[in-house]
C-alpha cells in the first residue's frame, strides 16, 4: 500500500534509515499537511539505495528479512 510505503511508524523500522523530519525540531502543525516527500536514505551508504542495492525507505526497510535491517551488512 503507498501509505505504509512512506510511513515513518512502522514496526520493525530499521534504525539505520534517515529522514530530514527526523531532524526538525518541533512539535507537527495540524495546519500543515505533511509533506511525504520520501527523502530517504540509509545511515550506512548515506544514499537512498541500502547495502543491499534496494530503496531505503520504510515500506522496504520494515522487515526483519531484508539482510541488511539493522547491521548494514548483506551476507
Amino acid at each position: 500500500m503507498i501509505r505504509d510505503r512512506f510511513n515513518t511508524n512502522l514496526p520493525n523500522l530499521c534504525p539505520a534509515l534517515r529522514w530530514k523530519g527526523q531532524f526538525v525540531l518541533s512539535e507537527p502543525d495540524p495546519t500543515v499537511p505533511r509533506s511525504n516527500d520520501g527523502l530517504f536514505w540509509c545511515l550506512h551508504t548515506q544514499t537512498c539505495i541500502g547495502p543491499d542495492g534496494e530503496l531505503a525507505e520504510p515500506g522496504n526497510c520494515a522487515s526483519n528479512n531484508r539482510a541488511c535491517h539493522g547491521t548494514g551488512k548483506c551476507e
